[in-house]
């Protein structure tokens, strides 16, 4: 019983450098997602794929801009 309790929360400790790079991983894809549909929006009324593309991609915006709200979050409160 002690050594699977003792596992699992050795398991689940993230260390500072994991949290720095899944947080840039997020900025990075929030980036490139945002570029994407800002520049295939003007294309999307002449392609129902691109249209799809461009509808979906709000939805998986959404998840991305609160991750980097709580790092600006984060990083503002560091600072103070």
């Amino acid at each position: 019983m002690i050594t699977t309790v003792t596992t699992t929360t050795t398991t689940t400790i993230v260390t500072g450098s994991q949290i720095f790079v899944s947080g840039m991983v997020a900025v990075v894809t929030l980036i490139i997602l945002l570029a994407l549909r800002e520049i295939l929006g003007a294309e999307a009324e002449k392609s129902p794929v691109l249209s799809s593309f461009v509808s979906i991609s709000g939805i998986v915006c959404v998840p991305l801009l609160f991750a980097f709200i709580a790092i600006v979050v984060y990083r503002v409160l560091l600072i103070i």
